[in-house]
């Protein structure tokens, strides 16, 4: 028996419905991902199979003794403990402990009624088996690496989302049930998010996601909610956009097989007198019922047409970036960076939340003080997209703020109602009329699309532009960027957004330095991974000869190159590397054993966070190798 099952589930908001007719099963294991446009209803039928939501008719089952958790799309800007949050999603027994430890410290203290409520609450704690709560929060935590004494407020986006799935998890639900839980995440976040989810094989997903790469390596099914209908695809979202294509043409050529018969039938009805006569009265009926089913019939929501307008030719020197360095309150974001900006290039930055990708580019455009120098070349013309959308007034209409008052805007020497222009970007005129503060976040890049692409330029800059678009409006970004001929400056934690749109890379490992790499994110996962192997296997070369009692000196020539600090370094990096993985090594069968966490929680959570650390100093030991021994072979 399926655990999720939806039939013929109708639902509405005073608009057309969101759900029409629907039916929908979720089985054991599989994890399925729901896609659609934007305002589709996706997350209505999350909050559908979660029940803070009844459907106007239709029936939502779920099996019996099938626990579902929701990760909401929101992260929390709240405070309090990780331990604290996380416990309370155990619901009634994380209240009652909580109870229980506040009454006994009041016992200590001499409060004779605390005393007495601690035997009420032990009583109600055994019965919700409350007294494992702790052990299973610090076992959680620990898999997730996550401080169980750390203030949520002071945390990461990527690791608040942690928490929150951690307190979702808390429960050992059968379905999980995710909206969009990669937003406003970084690359590593992502990637940790995919490989945990990945290792539940006891948990059911269904899930809401934009992001290509995700869907496709998470998913084993594709539910597409489209026009109030849900359609199941088999496989990835690859395969999806191939069955996809056969659908729709099948659909068009039915519609139009529709439309011939309907005009057919509407000529006749307005034949002479003469066939007026002869009329009956079964063919009237058929056309009414056919003029019913084209009224009723909804078209597939249109596609963004969107195109640059393209100033003259920027110089052949954009950026000339020399020596550049930025500090924010005594911390290096940007360290010693110099880098050639050239017309037509189009780099992707890459790096965690908060090294310093925005603050680098806000730096070239000469937006914020900085060390260093950056010489701008001849005839710019800079169109930016800002992820924090401070270019929109929230209180005024999308209209406005795009035509800035005018009725008119000029595109590519072309004049256009701003209406007529904004239909290029799903929005009619009464949604043109409507305050940018009652718009989705996807309606919102809309509108910042439609204004930054109104601006003629020969350089984009783009912070951020994936976030709460839909793949439909992704894949047509791409293309409009494929084919504008200026340069571009791309800030993304979408992989495959990177992979079709940039040229090289610029990845920063959040220490300050920022490297380059040729290619898009994944070119420079390769080019790493080969670097990293190269690092490894001069490692254990090393470690072989200094086994034999071989010379390392002799293996490491010194060069003029090496400082003498740098070359102490690359003699003692072997040794450091290798105490490092025999920790590591250690540390791992240690955990492996999951006693340790029941029988001394708080070490086996340090030995977690330890290692992680490891991996993090492995990675960076292993590259500053590598770095040293180019220098000293003067590469």
């Amino acid at each position: 028996m399926a655990y999720i099952t939806l039939r013929d589930v109708h639902l509405a908001f005073g608009g057309p419905a969101l759900l029409n007719g629907a039916n929908f099963t979720l089985e054991r294991g599989e994890r399925v991902c729901l896609i659609g446009r934007n305002g589709e209803g996706k997350s209505t039928l999350l909050k559908l199979i979660d029940g803070s939501l009844q459907p106007d008719t239709g029936e939502v089952s779920i099996q019996n003794g099938v626990r579902i958790a929701m990760l909401a799309q929101d992260v929390p800007m709240s405070s309090g403990l990780v331990a604290d949050i996380v416990a309370d999603g155990a619901g009634e027994a994380a209240k009652v402990l909580k109870q229980y430890h506040e009454a006994n410290n009041a016992c200590v203290l001499g409060d004779l009624d605390a005393c007495d409520r601690m035997g009420e609450l032990q009583h109600q704690l055994d019965q919700l088996d409350g007294w494992s709560l702790e052990n299973q929060v610090n076992t959680i935590l620990a898999k997730m690496g996550l401080d169980p004494n750390a203030d949520l407020a002071d945390l990461s986006g990527g690791r608040k989302r942690r928490v929150l799935l951690a307190r979702a998890l808390l429960t050992k639900p059968d379905v999980l049930l995710l909206d969009e839980p990669t937003n406003h995440l970084d690359v590593e976040s992502i990637e940790w998010l995919e490989n945990f989810l990945l290792e539940q094989h006891n948990v059911t997903l269904l899930f809401i996601s934009h992001d290509r790469s995700f869907v496709d390596r998470l998913s084993t099914r594709i539910v597409e909610l489209d026009r109030g209908m849900l359609r199941s695809f088999e496989g990835n979202y690859s395969r999806y956009l191939d069955l996809k294509a056969q659908q729709l043409e099948a659909e068009e050529k039915q519609n139009a097989l529709f439309d011939k018969k309907l005009a057919e039938e509407e000529t006749w009805i307005r034949q002479g007198i003469k066939a007026r006569r002869t009329r009956n009265e079964g063919r009237v009926r058929a056309l009414k019922a056919l003029r019913d089913e084209s009224k009723a019939r909804r078209s597939q929501q249109g596609k963004v047409n969107m195109g640059a307008q393209e100033a003259s030719r920027s110089g052949k020197l954009v950026f000339d970036i020399e020596h550049l360095s930025v500090s924010y309150n005594e911390q290096v974001l940007i360290k010693d960076f110099s880098a050639i900006v050239m017309r037509g290039d189009r780099i992707g930055l890459v790096g965690d939340n908060g090294v310093g990708k925005t603050t680098l580019v806000k730096a070239i455009l000469g937006e914020i003080p900085h060390q260093g120098t950056v010489k701008t070349g001849t005839q710019l013309e800079i169109a930016y997209f800002d992820q924090l959308r401070n270019q929109l007034d929230l209180e005024n209409t999308v209209a406005n703020n795009v035509s800035e008052g005018s009725d008119f805007v000029d595109v590519n020497g072309q004049r256009r109602h701003i209406y007529s222009y904004l239909q290029d970007f799903l929005f009619a005129p009464e949604r043109a009329r409507t305050p940018v503060k009652a718009l989705s976040g996807g309606e919102r890049n809309r509108v910042l699309l439609a204004k930054l692409l109104l601006k003629p330029s020969n350089l984009i800059v783009m912070d951020e532009p994936t976030n709460d678009l839909d793949m439909v409006t992704l894949e047509l970004l791409e293309e409009m960027l494929a084919e504008y001929k200026g340069t571009l400056l791309l800030i993304s934690h979408d992989r495959a957004f990177m992979d079709n749109v940039v040229s090289s890379t610029w990845v920063f490992d959040g220490k300050g330095h920022i490297q380059e790499y040729i290619g898009g994110y994944q070119d420079y996962l390769q080019q790493r991974q080969r670097m990293l192997e190269q690092a490894a296997s001069k490692v254990s070369k090393t470690s072989t000869n200094e086994s034999g009692k071989e010379n390392t000196n002799n293996k490491l020539p010194k060069k003029v190159k090496l400082s003498y600090k740098d070359q102490r370094e690359l003699e003692q990096l072997p040794e450091l590397i290798a105490a490092l993985e025999n920790e590591q090594q250690r540390l791992e069968k240690q955990l492996a054993d999951g006693s340790w966490f029941i029988n001394d929680p708080e070490q086996a959570t340090q030995a977690a966070t330890r290692l992680a650390e490891i991996e993090e100093q492995l990675l960076e030991k292993l590259e500053r190798w590598t770095v040293l021994e180019s220098k000293q072979q003067g590469e």
